[in-house]
């Protein structure tokens, strides 16, 4: 496979994303409404995915395309017939009873046999020199765990070498939450069509899925007019263009006063990295309450922090009055010291992040305010929600909507395809940027002082999350460019303040 070389492609995705009835609604729509049929909707999915595997793998010679018995399969008999008339090597593998073909299926399945196509049975293995696997096995109605035949195929996918084209999803994911559901083909590049199924951007749906690319099918655009979308698509590219370069008469009173407070025995890393994670995203000044142990070590590596010990409650007053932002959390801790600076946050009345520690204690006695973000990880949230993590990671979306009902303000459920619900009409928020270099301690902390300084500078709690969730996710994706492994949250800090001043750059 050495000679087989992908060509990187360059692409936008629409910010519109939808359930999978959704998507099968727009298809209905698109026969019924607008006179496309389902023959013709297929030959065209398959010829998008045909066109966009041959610019990804030029010289691919073999494939092998497992299909199945609905649309799905319908797909892959169209990328197969494509191969053939392209002179590839090309072979079916049918998985399922080939007599439950019916309708559009059927009769592309027949085009590509009348084509003098290689169609038979799937009996448990793949051959060993294909170049490219296309898996047209299993549509969007998957709804229960993949076994049988279907599993076998699946595994036997995963255990090949070569690089798999997923036909709308890969088998085995589901398209809403993007969960496995048993066991899912791993795929290189995934080619999805009409609508984006927003289960292929959240839990494994990134691990599965590879890259992913759309076709809308030449769909007229008023078609997705008549529905709602379900959730939306966000990344630094669109979310740059909110930012305004500054006045040439500012003065670091227009930005805002974060106070952070964190940072028990031991934890003085964390609040350290959240107030220079506010610095960098802009805020005027940044306070630092801590244990006065860490004073030293914070002033050292950033003298830019106002730093100040707090070891008795009330000596927390006067920097809240002082703050017009509180990121609260980061290293605080549960002991009676985090408590008590906890305590006196939430009586002071100003808007708040809420991360770490401030969340673990938030769950043990909820309560309900509307001007917060709360930023947990899976755990954390299921810790608020009183569930555990699995039933968090199996339906992410419905997840982060039971916290943002339950709790108020934004939620930001961080992650693979990070979630951000604020309630109202403002659909859920799905960033695509990020990557997995950015599991490691102290990212977190980061985050909560980016978002915390967007608020600062006068952003609205929704619009601070959404922002500040991507210029984070960007932030590591330019810092991991020097390697995921091994990256650390301090790397980040360059790319936040490049990031931040898009007219610079």
């Amino acid at each position: 496979m050495s000679e087989l070389r992908p060509v990187p492609s360059v692409h936008r995705l629409p910010q519109a994303l939808y359930r999978a009835e959704q998507v099968r609604e727009l298809d209905r729509l698109a026969m019924t409404r607008y006179g496309i049929s389902g023959e013709t909707l297929m030959e065209r999915a398959g010829t998008a995915a045909w066109e966009r595997l041959v610019r990804r793998w030029p010289h691919a010679g073999r494939l092998v395309v497992l299909a199945g018995v609905g649309n799905n399969g319908g797909d892959g008999f169209v990328v197969a017939r494509r191969a053939l008339e392209a002179g590839r090597s090309v072979q079916v593998l049918q998985v399922g009873d080939r007599d439950r073909l019916k309708g559009d299926a059927l009769y592309h399945a027949e085009r590509y046999a009348a084509a003098g196509g290689v169609w038979r049975p799937f009996e448990g293995r793949l051959p060993e020199n294909a170049d490219l696997l296309v898996d047209a096995l299993l549509g969007t109605g998957l709804e229960r765990p993949v076994e049988g035949i279907w599993s076998d195929a699946v595994q036997a996918m995963n255990r090949q070498r070569a690089p798999v084209v997923a036909l709308d999803l890969p088998s085995g994911l589901h398209a809403d939450t993007g969960a496995v559901l048993g066991c899912a083909v791993k795929a290189e590049l995934t080619v999805t069509f009409i609508g984006l199924k927003q289960g292929l951007f959240t839990g494994e749906g990134p691990e599965m899925c590879g890259e992913v690319e759309f076709d809308a099918l030449d769909v007229p655009a008023r078609l997705y007019g008549h529905l709602v979308v379900s959730s939306r698509r966000i990344d630094w590219a669109q979310q740059r263009t909110l930012l305004r370069p500054r006045r040439r008469t500012a003065h670091k009173g227009d930005f805002g006063h974060v106070l952070v407070v964190g940072g028990d025995h031991g934890m003085g890393g964390a609040p350290r990295l959240a107030a220079e994670g506010a610095l960098r995203a802009g805020a005027g000044l940044v306070t630092l309450a801590t244990r006065p142990e860490h004073l030293a070590p914070a002033l050292s590596a950033r003298p830019e922090l106002l730093a100040h010990a707090v070891e008795q409650p009330w000596q927390l007053d006067p920097l809240l009055r002082r703050a017009t932002q509180v990121v609260v959390g980061p290293g605080l801790g549960r002991g009676p010291w985090g408590r008590a600076l906890f305590e006196m946050v939430m009586a002071a009345g100003r808007p708040l992040v809420v991360d770490a520690d401030g969340l673990n204690l938030l769950a043990e006695s909820p309560v309900r305010r509307d001007d917060w973000v709360l930023t947990p990880h899976p755990g954390e949230a299921a810790r608020l929600l009183g569930i555990d993590t699995q039933e968090v990671q199996a339906d992410r979306f419905a997840a982060v909507e039971a916290l943002e009902a339950r709790y108020g303000g934004v939620v930001v459920l961080k992650g693979a395809g990070t979630l951000v619900a604020s309630g109202g009409d403002r659909r859920v928020a799905v960033c695509t940027d990020g990557n997995p270099g950015m599991a490691s301690g102290g990212m977190g902390d980061v985050l909560a002082g980016v978002i915390g300084a967007l608020m600062a500078q006068g952003l609205a709690p929704a619009v601070a999350a959404e922002m500040g969730v991507c210029l984070h996710a960007a932030a590591g994706d330019k810092a991991a460019r020097a390697g995921r492994r091994g990256l650390l949250a301090v790397d980040l800090m360059s790319h936040i303040r490049r990031l931040a001043n898009p007219e610079d750059v």
